[in-house]
């Protein structure tokens, strides 16, 4: 989906699979920062940015255990999202899907050796029919997205889902022994985890609702998601009619933690707003995520900063397009941030992987 006018931002729901379109979204305005050409005066937590991209639709980006290589889903040349890897320099951009099907939610194994993405190739080599928009604004499950392993440079995937319904929505703990993903399989959207082989599946939610977008803490013990609740019945059988068709309408989807074993399941965000991407910092205790909070109606999705108890909540970045899908890195305590902006892009409507220091 290339158009000139429409900024396609990739919401992994994920977006990971789903995507947000916003129409004649507007270049990024504002004061820069002397010396530092990609940062806006009021963001005082940037230091030294650069554009790891530059042109078409990039997303989801995140960094290897080791901190060298960043994995994330881009179109390329391709119709569908498929998954690239490159070097934290942006330098050395390579294809490790097959190249088929829709990708979606990539990550790096600890070891380096292996990642981890979400495709739809064995339904089928072409990209899977676009959802009917005569339904109004949908996101599609696709049913024939499953989990796979493969070695680094693409080779030997490995399926590590086999039920029937939508699993994608993967990452993997800082601890390096669970992944956390997002599953239909019994029939609502909830969120499970597994061993990095793929064993051992255990549900952790089962409200009804759209759960998923997850990410586990820096020291495993906490996972912070998206999700959607439900207290007019009328709304939740909307969301039940169109989820028996494989659809869901975004809308308001609030941030929320709970403990690792799926256990005191507490909100974090009240905003009315559509929130996602969320992902703990190194302290275990805060929360960086994309909202609209400012503006819910619209299309200017900024990062906010946020205490796990629900207070703090602070405004990082002040681009008026979109800012989203934030990941520090792992092994030297969150030092460098990437993440993904339509700032300063040399067309509308592209979106690029951004990667900087972090300044507390």
């Amino acid at each position: 989906m290339k158009t000139k006018i429409t900024a396609v931002i990739i919401v992994c729901l994920t977006a990971c699979s789903f995507i947000w379109n916003f129409n004649d979204v507007s270049a990024s305005k504002g004061s820069l920062t002397a010396g530092d050409t990609l940062v806006y005066a009021q963001e005082k937590h940037f230091k030294n940015m650069q554009m790891l991209t530059n042109g078409g639709e990039n997303a989801e980006a995140y960094f290897s255990f080791d901190g060298s290589k960043i994995i994330f889903q881009s179109t390329g040349e391709y119709e569908c999202d498929q998954i690239f890897i490159m070097n934290t320099d942006g330098s050395g951009k390579h294809l490790v899907s097959t190249g088929k099907g829709r990708t979606t939610c990539s990550y790096f194994y600890p070891d380096g050796k292996s990642i981890l993405y979400a495709s739809t190739h064995l339904g089928g080599d072409m990209c899977p029919q676009k959802p009917d928009h005569s339904k109004g604004y949908v996101w599609a499950l696709y049913s024939d997205y499953d989990i796979f392993k493969s070695n680094v440079d693409g080779t030997n995937p490995v399926k590590l889902t086999d039920v029937k319904g939508y699993d994608a929505e993967a990452t993997i703990s800082p601890k390096g022994d669970k992944i956390i993903f997002t599953s239909t399989r019994n029939g609502d959207i909830d969120l499970y985890s597994m061993n990095l082989d793929g064993s051992d599946v255990k549900q952790l939610t089962n409200i009804a609702g759209y759960d998923g977008g997850a990410y586990y803490s820096y020291d495993g013990t906490m996972i912070v998601f998206r999700a959607s609740r439900f207290d007019d019945p009328a709304k939740l059988k909307e969301y039940q009619d169109l989820l028996a068709q494989g659809l869901i309408r975004p809308g308001m989807l609030e941030i929320y933690v709970m403990n690792a074993d799926g256990s005191n399941i507490r909100q974090v965000t009240s905003n009315g707003a559509a929130n996602f991407g969320p992902y703990f910092l190194p302290d275990n205790k805060r929360i960086i995520y994309c909202s609209n909070q400012a503006d819910p109606k619209g299309r200017n999705f900024d990062l906010f900063l946020i205490n796990s108890d629900g207070t703090g909540n602070e405004q990082i970045t002040f681009n008026d397009t979109f800012d989203g899908f934030p990941m520090f890195s792992l092994h030297d305590g969150g030092k460098k941030f990437v993440f993904c902006s339509n700032r300063f892009n040399a067309k509308q409507g592209e979106t690029n992987v951004f990667i900087c220091d972090w300044v507390e």
